[in-house]
């Protein structure tokens, strides 16, 4: 990358290539919520006990649209919209968007799906499911994912639809991988305080703290259009 990268998000790009976690503020007129994202290439049970205890909202994975196509994984709003009742369920969030979230799988060598360990396992299988796609084994991906895996299940897996249709902490965190060039392939969580999601000043304290960095949407956005990863 040029000298004129944003630092805040070349920093991220560093972070996410070598196993660190970073935080991503949506924007203010939108969730305004500070997610912990990490790559999952690198995810262990003690990233996930991290995200449990020191983020505190749901534990996700998530990856591009083109690798949910490659193994046949719809959103969950359109199974709902194939049921007349259910889909009266499917509605915007009060920020404008539809949710990105798919299935709900465990990988089926866990015990119960929720451990650290377990959550573990069934990230890194997934992981190892997005590598195989993108590395232009779609076929055995594909195989993969319906032989080791089981829905409902603990992981949530979202599927971002990219910055032109959306922009949402799923959108912003995959970018970030394409910007690092890695498979799209990241575990996140949002942030929580006491009773609320924590603010951005608190969150800027804690990566000040942990020694993590924090970018907004606005600067990944700004410079994935500079990269034309939009």
């Amino acid at each position: 990358m040029g000298s004129m990268v944003i630092p805040s998000v070349r920093h991220a790009v560093e972070d996410l290539r070598r196993g660190k976690c970073v935080l991503i503020y949506d924007w203010p007129d939108r969730e305004s919520e500070v997610d912990m994202v990490c790559y999952a290439g690198h995810i262990d049970a003690e990233k996930v006990y991290m995200l449990r205890t020191e983020a505190g909202g749901l534990i996700c994975f998530a990856t591009s649209e083109e690798v949910a196509k490659a193994l046949e994984l719809p959103l969950f709003t359109d199974l709902l919209g194939m049921s007349d009742r259910l889909r009266l369920l499917v509605k915007r969030a009060r920020y404008g968007d539809v949710s990105p979230f798919a299935l709900w799988v465990n990988s089926v060598g866990v015990r119960t799906g929720i451990s650290d360990e377990d959550r573990a396992r069934t990230i890194k299988e997934l992981h190892h499911v997005v590598s195989l796609v993108t590395s232009g084994r779609a076929d055995e991906g594909k195989r993969l994912f319906y032989e080791n895996f089981y829905a409902p299940g603990h992981i949530p897996i979202l599927i971002s639809r990219g910055l032109k249709h959306r922009r949402g902490h799923t959108e912003l965190a995959i970018v970030l991988t394409k910007l690092a060039k890695l498979p799209p392939s990241v575990v996140f969580v949002e942030m929580l305080d006491y009773s609320t999601s924590m603010s951005l000043h608190k969150a800027r304290e804690y990566a000040e703290k942990r020694g993590l960095t924090l970018v907004t949407g606005e600067e990944v956005v700004n410079e994935a259009d500079r990269e034309g990863v939009i």
